[in-house]
């Protein structure tokens, strides 16, 4: 069922990078279709919105409308039982508590020519919160989307979200209004990407695209990259477990089907580990514990594609590889783990120790679930306060500073071939300082 490779077989090299290649493929098997959605949502708007949402979501507005009117929001939470309520409200304060402290703070000062340098943060004006939907409810994503654009300020948050027959999770209605936000459609996929970068009828563009999703979806966010910007390729879903001999296989194997069981059939789980015994128990252990899983097809879909049981010469050689991944999750179930999570360079988020499975994370350990993932926690970061911030530089210059800086910047500026940049600073120096 779940492909195993050892490090010690020759084909080795080739069968790994082609593991490590799987999560990039997926966005790229669908550029096609992709583009085109988003070139019909560009000239058409509304009318190509409708027209995807009853292909994909089989339901046609205005029954039920696009979007989500603030009576049913208020509705949604007000017919939440009380358990899901608190269990709702303490994720949101763990993760406000947490991205609280990322709030940046604007700074000035002067330096000795007198000149007044800085730097200024400002929220921005309008951001798209794409939470998944379809096969799963995820009002986890609202919280990890909303709070931190809620910290930083932001203006006008929207979420778009699947509709499957133009039904919305209660949960995710409930969790919106809960954390404020009050404009929410009935819209996913590409076409969700396309109305937030280009607008379309009343649902005017945003400055920024974040949030999770699919290979439609992440390919759709490169695709309208420079028209509006994105946060970090987040999806499919990524796990790379990295245990020894002490690990518990059914705790292993627990790990990996949990990141699996999304339904694109594009997650991915690997498990890397010296120790052929522990190999072969979770193999074992993964066949069981799909026995009783309410969604194994899904889980079998993942494995077989993506997933991979690999048996490497020692835990140097099991970090290497995984810094090569950049996993979205990386879990360590190993003797001393948190001496051995220094050699992790490149993961969206890591677990260390066996009492810190990635679930813990996605929902309310605290830290953003929004991760990046293809590899590109290699030099992206998790989702945070800082998407939803930008900065200006601050300059002002009394006439001394300019009188004392002004005669070298006129000569870089000729060095550079630019006299207009010269001229600018001498009709200054020549005229005197303006009132």
């Amino acid at each position: 069922m779940i492909r195993r490779l050892h490090a010690a077989n020759p084909d080795f090299a080739e069968r790994f990078a082609e593991l490590a290649r799987q999560g990039a493929e997926s966005a790229a098997r669908v550029r096609g279709e992709v583009a085109a959605i988003l070139e019909a949502v560009r000239r058409e708007g509304m009318a190509a919105l409708e027209r995807f949402t009853a292909r994909f979501d089989g339901f046609t507005p205005p029954h039920p409308p696009l979007r989500v009117s603030s009576t049913e929001l208020a509705a949604a939470w007000a017919e939440l039982p009380s358990d899901l309520k608190d269990a709702i409200a303490l994720a949101a304060r763990r993760i406000e508590a947490f991205h609280r402290r990322q709030l940046p703070e604007s700074f000035a000062y002067e330096d000795e020519t007198g000149l007044t340098l800085g730097m200024r943060w400002q929220p921005l004006g309008a951001v798209g919160l794409y939470v998944p939907g379809g096969k799963a409810a995820y009002p986890s994503s609202v919280l990890m989307n909303a709070i931190p654009a809620r910290l930083a300020g932001v203006g006008r948050i929207v979420i778009t979200v699947p509709a499957p027959g133009g039904d919305v999770s209660p949960l995710v209605l409930a969790a919106a209004h809960h954390v404020g936000v009050e404009e929410v459609w009935r819209i996913g996929g590409a076409q969700a990407i396309g109305a937030l970068a280009f607008g379309a009828g009343p649902l005017a563009p945003v400055d920024r695209i974040v949030g999770p999703g699919n290979a439609y979806v992440q390919a759709a966010k490169r695709l309208v990259f420079g028209t509006v910007d994105i946060d970090t390729m987040a999806g499919p879903s990524e796990v790379l477990v990295i245990a020894d001999d002490s690990a518990d296989p059914r705790w292993v194997a627990a790990d990996l089907i949990a990141q699996a069981e999304h339904g694109s059939g594009d997650e991915c789980a690997i498990l890397l580990t010296p120790s052929t015994a522990l190999a072969q128990a979770v193999s074992v252990a993964i066949a069981r514990a799909l026995d009783t899983l309410p969604r194994a097809h899904d889980v079998r879909a993942a494995l077989v594609r993506n997933g991979a049981l690999v048996v490497v010469s020692d835990l140097n050689e099991a970090f290497a590889l995984a810094n090569m991944i950049a996993p979205e999750h990386l879990e360590l179930e190993l003797r001393g783990a948190r001496r051995w999570a220094k050699m992790a360079r490149a993961a969206g988020a890591i677990f260390i120790g066996p009492h810190s499975p990635a679930p813990l994370g996605d929902y309310l350990a605290g830290p953003n679930h929004v991760l990046p993932t293809a590899g590109a926690a290699r030099f992206a970061s998790p989702l945070g306060v800082y998407d939803f911030v930008k900065r200006s530089s601050i300059i002002e210059a009394p006439a001394s500073a300019l009188r004392r800086l002004g005669p070298a910047v006129a000569r870089l500026a000729r060095l550079e071939g630019l006299e207009g940049h010269a001229r600018a600073i001498e009709v200054r120096l020549a005229g005197g300082a303006a009132p």
